[in-house]
């Protein structure tokens, strides 16, 4: 019995430590989703006007999971990150020729 106890214990934490990763491919607004490849219209219509917008270079397709890759003037695009302050996170969507190619959730 104790046994069962500690594996449902264990399951949780880690779907706790699985969810919280800061990086990801999608976010839930409301009832739609952003995805990684949406246009910035579609970021703007659904997450609205963003309280901080910055340029750089970033890889092309982005950073995974928090991870930054090193790039060269060959395979780095100018990108814009948007930062949104929503419910307690910070969200920053980056774009790359006017696509989503990375989505970051933090907390504040």
């Amino acid at each position: 019995m104790h046994h069962h106890r500690s594996a449902g214990l264990l399951a949780c934490i880690l779907f706790a430590c699985a969810t919280a990763a800061p990086a990801s491919d999608s976010l839930r607004v409301g009832n739609r989703v952003l995805v990684v490849g949406d246009s910035a219209v579609t970021v703007t219509a659904l997450l609205g006007k963003p309280s901080h917008k910055s340029h750089r270079n970033v890889p092309r397709g982005g950073s995974r999971r928090g991870k930054r890759a090193r790039t060269t003037a060959g395979d780095a695009a100018r990108g814009e990150q948007w930062q949104y302050r929503r419910d307690g996170r910070v969200i920053v969507v980056t774009l790359v020729d006017g696509r989503v190619s990375d989505i970051d959730e933090r907390s504040r």
